[in-house]
């Protein structure tokens, strides 16, 4: 089997990975944004990045 798919699955893991950690530094720090409007935005990200991950280390897990 090729390793595009687990590649491509490790990428979307990073990737959800990166997007919660903004969307918390954010919540915490108000980097880069702040403010009511940006508040829902970031808790949405949070629940969106861990359904990625989730799904991604479950795929990674079927590649294995």
């Amino acid at each position: 089997m090729s390793d595009l798919p687990k590649r491509v699955v490790l990428g979307s893991m990073v990737v959800a990975g990166i997007v919660a950690v903004l969307a918390i530094a954010d919540l915490a720090m108000g980097i880069p944004f702040s403010g009511k409007h940006t508040m829902i935005m970031d808790i949405l990200f949070i629940l969106s990045a861990g359904i990625v991950g989730y799904l991604a280390w479950d795929a990674y897990k079927d590649l294995n």
